[in-house]
């Protein structure tokens, strides 16, 4: 039996920082982790999905200079970004320098996993920690296979599996047209594959404006891919030769080389001995927390990152690591979690970056909602950029209070272009002020103005 100050189960992004900041504020904390320290993002999420979409926009790049700068031919080459995520991402997928980093910080890093044994216990193998603070679960979220028959017997990729391949398919299946299907679909389609996407919902991207997914469904098609929405699989089989084929609901067969499926995450919750504490890992959602990241009916018990249930994106997990650690610590004036401006970007091209809520949230939340849209190609910048350069920007007010609720920032930048929003929604500047602003000519971010400009009911 251990007495420790904290105790933080899985160390991916979120408890990786909890652990870091408690440990160099001088607190006694143990990190357990019985995968990999860093988590998803490092090893096959954020990281190496973006260096393949880096590599595959410099291809399309590379095509597009035909039509504005001169001839150019280029042969795709898979191999050379599967080296690079080996070498400079992921270390062959060895985690050693995430874990000298914690304990260099003073962390206490043990192996294994970590099962909760009532409030402030927990047990890893035949050791019990005890946690006179309390216990951080940072456990993170594995992708999820959806139960269509055959699909597990047909060895289909995940964001896990695709990230390591040497080279990229001829041929491609993409089940799930959300962030990750999407952004890995066009990705291996500018390398040379033939892509399907496959979503059973009405359109790609649905938790965004319905006119993003409207403009990225028409670029992604003019590119090549196959985009199949409102309709579902129904039967996946492996061939002896190796070949995929899923059978959809509408009768329609399609057949690849290979299949990948970004159709949804589980929260890994499972055996962790949630009951202990009197939760249940069956709930959905797991978790209830407040505005320190307390686990609502626990006590001492704080939970950070996906299952939190306020967005799965590795900045949220920060940010809710930081406001934890203010808690646990005590500190004067600490922070407190508000999830009215999170953001998230989509690193398709064109990138896809939003804030804060939708048209439709905000009409549903009882709001006087105006709403002004405008297609960023058209204005100085993009227009000038031309080749690649769809996009809108989209924003959506609060009438009474003056206020922007939501934005969308769609086309080339569109990750960075969302910034001022970002700050716009999450300080809740009033529209006046940014009607006021100079705006630097000739920028992508001009676009705002011409956006500002159309709010209306």
């Amino acid at each position: 039996m251990h007495e420790v100050d904290v105790v933080v189960i899985g160390l991916g992004p979120g408890g990786e920082d909890v652990a870091g900041q408690l440990a160099e504020a001088g607190l006694r904390v143990v990190g357990i982790e019985h995968h990999l320290v860093g988590g998803e993002c490092p090893y096959y999420g954020c990281i190496p999905s973006k260096m393949i979409i880096r590599a595959a926009d410099l291809l399309e790049e590379t095509r597009r200079a035909n039509t504005m700068a001169g001839r150019t031919t280029v042969e795709p080459d898979f191999s050379i970004v599967a080296k690079r995520i080996r070498a400079e991402a992921t270390d062959d997928w060895d985690d050693t320098v995430a874990v000298d980093r914690l304990v260099g910080k003073g962390g206490i890093f043990v192996r294994g996993k970590g099962v909760l044994d009532g409030t402030g216990r927990v047990e890893v193998g035949d050791d019990v920690y005890v946690a006179s603070r309390g216990v951080v679960i940072a456990t993170g979220t594995s992708p999820a296979l959806p139960p269509i028959p055959g699909l597990a017997d047909a060895a289909p990729w995940t964001n896990r599996e695709v990230v390591k391949v040497l080279e990229a398919p001829a041929s491609l299946i993409v089940l799930g047209g959300g962030a990750i299907g999407l952004e890995l679909a066009q990705a291996f389609s500018r390398f040379g594959a033939k892509v399907t996407v496959v979503e059973a919902l009405d359109r790609i991207l649905a938790p965004e404006e319905p006119e993003t997914s409207e403009l990225l469904t028409k670029v992604l098609r003019e590119e090549g891919l196959d985009i199949r929405v409102g309709v579902a699989a129904s039967n996946v089989s492996r061939a002896a030769d190796g070949t995929v084929t899923v059978a959809l609901a509408d009768g329609a067969t399609i057949t690849a080389d290979e299949i990948l499926v970004a159709a949804g995450r589980s929260p890994n919750v499972r055996g962790i001995g949630l009951d202990t504490v009197g939760l249940d890992e069956t709930a959905r959602p797991t978790f209830t927390v407040d505005e320190r990241m307390r686990v609502v009916g626990s006590e001492r018990l704080w939970a950070v990152g996906d299952i939190a249930g306020r967005g799965a994106f590795t900045h949220m997990a920060v940010y809710e690591a930081g406001v934890a650690v203010d808690d646990i610590l005590g500190v004067d004036h600490p922070r407190v979690a508000e999830s009215h401006a999170v953001s998230r970007v989509t690193f398709t091209d064109p990138e896809v970056g939003s804030v804060g809520m939708t048209e439709e949230q905000a009409r549903k939340a009882g709001l006087n909602v105006h709403v002004g849209v405008a297609d960023s190609s058209t204005s100085s910048r993009g227009w000038i950029h031309k080749e690649g350069n769809a996009g809108l920007i989209k924003l959506v007010a609060d009438a009474d209070k003056g206020i922007l609720v939501g934005a969308s920032s769609v086309g080339p930048r569109g990750g960075e272009v969302l910034s001022m929003f970002n700050l716009a929604v999450h300080a809740r500047v009033p529209i006046a002020e940014l009607r006021t602003m100079i705006y630097a000519y000739p920028t992508f971010y001009r676009g705002a103005l011409d956006a500002l400009a159309k709010l209306h009911d």
